[in-house]
């Protein structure tokens, strides 16, 4: 099977209609109903019934394949929220309509894929053995994450291999690209409240100055990443909010601070988190203060599985040319397909969307990316989904 003409007129003017529709109505993590009814509205219009709610506002359709053979099964995710930006692109007919949103992570673009991959697949149901499931993800970008619900409700269980992708705006347009092994980061949040003791600012000593607890601390827990950690594994520990104090003349009682941590080893994740802690405690006894330290769990490393990433590169070259595909160097970034890369073998790859005019990164008011990309990274992945089937 070649990537060319793989979807019909009318699913291609599906796919681009379905990035515009979502582009002008941008919806946050958790409150994409609208999304969710496009989807499957659109899904019904090209004969697909059946599609399945969950996590609230998410959906996802299986394709039975008709044909004798193997019966393997195959997921493929494309995410569907939205951020908290305000849009900054004048020059997008399909610009967001809704002031302070936009889709700045290119979920629209994973999400047409995704449908585009659905409906072909639909119409060639007798051509193949085999399940694909399409899976239209909420709440990517936050709490709760739509990727644990997956993983948690099952919905990957008795799959053989799960697909996901993502835009890159360090690759040119029309190049396509993965890495090997963890290829983004797991990502745990973390607060800590430093507690002191009033005092007026002219008797320092009669207090416990919280905010000389907090700087102590922001400099001492990044001794645990160049200290503790291996090179390689590119920890990272991030300091995000800091609040406190009441007056310039008064000694802070207490400071509310919040930050991540990272890693790409599920060895370490533990151990960064219980160092953190064990660094506020003891900062904190050092300076006759006392801390209190939560931390919440969010996405593991997404790990991509060797043979996946070799036939994927074999496809793109044999499809699109040698020359079109690149490495892709692990992120620092996490994604919760992480949580879908724990349950089966998976891979998360890149496709290119950097050109005049498109250069700007993701999370900011001014990305974009052109519908030029939008088709021949929806044929791409049916094809590699139809060779997976195959295998």
């Amino acid at each position: 099977m070649l990537t060319n003409d793989l979807l019909s007129r009318e699913e291609r003017e599906a796919v681009v209609e379905m990035r515009h529709a979502m582009h002008r109505e941008p919806e946050l993590s958790n409150q994409e109903t609208k999304t969710q009814k496009r989807i499957i509205e659109t899904l019904k219009q090209f004969g697909l019934d059946g599609a399945k709610t969950f996590h609230n506002t998410g959906v996802y359709i299986d394709i039975e394949g008709l044909a004798p053979g193997p019966k393997r099964s195959i997921a493929l995710r494309g995410d569907i929220d939205a951020l908290p930006i305000q849009e900054d692109r004048e020059d997008l007919p399909y610009r967001s309509q809704v002031p302070g949103l936009m889709h700045a992570c290119g979920h629209d673009m994973h999400a047409s894929i995704a449908l585009g991959t659905a409906l072909a697949f639909h119409r060639m149901r007798t051509n193949f053995s085999g399940r694909v499931r399409v899976i239209f993800q909420p709440a990517e970008e936050a709490e709760p994450l739509g990727g644990r619900t997956v993983a948690e409700e099952g919905l990957l269980v008795g799959f053989d291999a799960a697909v996901g992708f993502h835009v890159d705006t360090d690759i040119p347009a029309g190049f396509f690209g993965a890495g090997t092994g963890a290829v983004t980061k797991s990502s745990e949040q973390f607060e800590l409240n430093i507690m002191g003791t009033m005092a007026h600012g002219a008797e320092s000593h009669a207090g416990v100055d919280a905010i000389t607890i907090a700087g102590a601390f922001i400099n001492e827990v990044q001794k645990v990443v160049s200290r503790e950690m291996p090179v390689d594994d590119g920890a990272i520990i991030t300091i995000g909010t800091i609040h406190g104090g009441e007056a310039t003349n008064i000694i802070c009682p207490s400071v509310v601070m919040t930050g991540t941590i990272r890693t790409s080893s599920p060895e370490r994740r533990t151990l960064l988190v219980q160092r953190v802690r064990e660094v506020a405690e003891g900062v904190a006894t050092m300076h006759r203060g006392r801390v209190e330290f939560s931390s919440r769990s969010g996405e593991p490393a997404v790990v991509n599985d060797v043979a996946m990433v070799d036939r994927f590169r074999q496809i793109v070259t044999q499809s699109v040319g040698e020359d079109k595909y690149v490495q892709v160097k692990p992120s620092s970034g996490s994604d919760d397909f992480g949580f879908y890369s724990g349950c089966v073998p998976s891979i998360y790859f890149q496709f290119g969307s950097r050109e005049p005019g498109n250069e700007t990164g993701v999370h900011t008011p001014t990305f974009g990316a052109s519908d030029k990309i939008l088709i021949p990274t929806t044929e791409l992945a049916i094809h590699y989904c139809w060779e997976l089937l195959h295998d």
